[in-house]
């Protein structure tokens, strides 16, 4: 359902009325009165026609009376109305140069450096996945010899994505040797895809391979291989800021906030939140979604809002970027700094 069609019920004066509701309580976590809202320079509203129009909000399921003769809060129908209105303004073109983070040599120690600005800066709980090839199809393998024992074994996997494994051997192999290893290893295994690297078809090398020596040779250099590729595959998350959970607005249940920070050193959902997300086709092309309370795509999230985005390195590999905080949250902020993270992400990988 397009979006003018979702709030088309909604008349420019509703509009912000609950624009200006969401941004008070967001600035004061307490519920927003019609006295509130009359006083605002932009509105030339009196009190009564503000609570006729609060009334109607409500009845539309947009804000929420928590208590008799208490204002108003946001569902998170209005949470949903508020973030998509604020998604369409234009961003903010300035970056921050310099200050979220310092250009480092290994993409592990940038994605932690990463999450750990993030939870800093935001105050919220952070996630930074590492990359994941949607190509994992083998392109090329080169062996050489390193030192009597040893050979290394140099795979390509995917859009150029390299791996190194040091693979021991029970004696030395001369130059023909090593020739033969390799064409044998990229005749079979070029082009295919991680799936379909398995016994059978290691059966199938050792026979071309003849038996005996070069049989046992090959299997040591086949297991290498397979491990490392799917260390290339494998998943690494990233997280900070898990205890920010304690100081959210509005997580009074203990037991609530015990299970999400059991479930967030787990990794289990987070893992599964990053699957949904580089899943997830997204038409902006700042590639940021947010998930309100019961739109998360993992139950143990269903009490929060969470805004991820994606990254992506030079040869195609996709990460993501994660923020988990209260429904309350400062919207703005965190999508401007994932924007601008994103931004800054894509320049660091071009440069490497």
């Amino acid at each position: 359902m397009a979006q003018e069609e979702i709030y088309e019920n909604l008349d420019d004066r509703k509009k912000t009325i609950l624009t200006a509701i969401i941004a008070n309580y967001l600035e004061t976590g307490e519920p927003v009165g019609s006295r509130t809202i009359s006083k605002l320079p932009d509105l030339s509203l009196s009190s009564a026609t503000i609570r006729n129009e609060m009334a109607d909000l409500e009845e539309l399921g947009y804000i929420v009376q928590p208590h008799t003769s208490a204002g108003r809060i946001p569902t998170d129908k209005g949470y949903r109305f508020y973030v998509d209105t604020m998604m369409k303004e234009k961003s903010d073109s300035e970056k921050q140069q310099g200050v979220l983070l310092q250009r480092v040599d290994k993409l592990e120690s940038l994605l932690m450096q990463v999450a750990k600005v993030l939870a800093y800066n935001t105050k919220y709980a952070t996630m930074v996945t590492s990359p994941q090839l949607e190509n994992k199809k083998v392109k090329f393998i080169q062996l050489s010899q390193v030192d009597q024992d040893q050979l290394v074994a140099v795979i390509v996997v995917g859009d150029n994505v390299a791996k190194n494994k040091l693979i021991h051997v029970d004696r030395p192999l001369n130059n023909e040797e090593v020739l033969k290893f390799n064409l044998l290893l990229n005749t079979f295994l070029q082009g295919i895809s991680v799936e379909q690297i398995n016994i059978e078809l290691m059966q199938t090398m050792k026979k071309q391979a003849g038996e005996g020596e070069y049989a046992d040779i090959l299997e040591k250099i086949f297991e290498g291989i397979v491990e490392a590729v799917h260390e290339a595959e494998e998943r690494t998350i990233y997280t900070s800021g898990a205890s920010n959970i304690l100081n959210y607005d509005g997580i009074a249940d203990m037991t609530q906030a015990t299970k999400f920070l059991e479930n967030f050193e787990d990794k289990t959902d987070l893992a599964e939140l990053a699957d949904e997300t580089l899943k997830t086709n997204l038409d902006d092309e700042d590639k940021i979604h947010i998930y309100i309370g019961d739109e998360a795509p993992v139950q143990n999230m269903k009490d929060y809002s969470i805004v991820t985005s994606t990254y992506e390195l030079p040869e195609g590999a996709k990460g993501t970027i994660g923020i988990i905080g209260p429904k309350r949250m400062d919207y703005k902020k965190v999508v401007k700094t994932l924007k601008d993270l994103t931004n800054e992400l894509d320049q660091i990988f071009k440069k490497q």
